[in-house]
């Protein structure tokens, strides 16, 4: 991560505004499925995650069917990826910024549509 975006994440941490997905617990369970080399959750997926969730200043984003349902008439030429899309809808919904480095996100967010941090 960019110490920028260090400092930004440590900031909302303090301010207990870190929000994580559950869209976030899928592709955490999706790499965990596929191994690759230096990628591991350690003991397993469901215990990395939950530690996540634990940390002071973390919660649980909401995921409701209006982000559902938003995810579908997204403004501009958004991914067509349809994790993306709800992450996108929920980061919109409730006026957050996405932390990501996917270029597809980066792009979107560079439109205006979306706040988003780079890392």
């Amino acid at each position: 991560m960019s110490p920028g975006s260090l400092r930004a994440i440590r900031a909302a941490t303090t301010r207990g505004e870190v929000l994580v997905s559950p869209v976030s617990a899928w592709e955490i369970g999706m790499l965990a499925a596929r191994p690759r080399p230096g990628v591991v959750f350690h003991p397993n997926p469901q215990a990395w995650f939950a530690r996540l969730l634990a940390l002071p200043g973390v919660q649980l984003a909401p995921l409701t069917p209006e982000a559902g349902i938003e995810s579908s008439f997204l403004p501009g030429k958004p991914s067509g990826d349809p994790a993306d899309r709800l992450l996108i809808a929920t980061a919109r919904a409730l006026a957050a910024s996405l932390v990501t480095r996917d270029r597809g996100l980066l792009r979107y967010g560079a439109t205006g549509q979306l706040r988003v941090l780079a890392c």
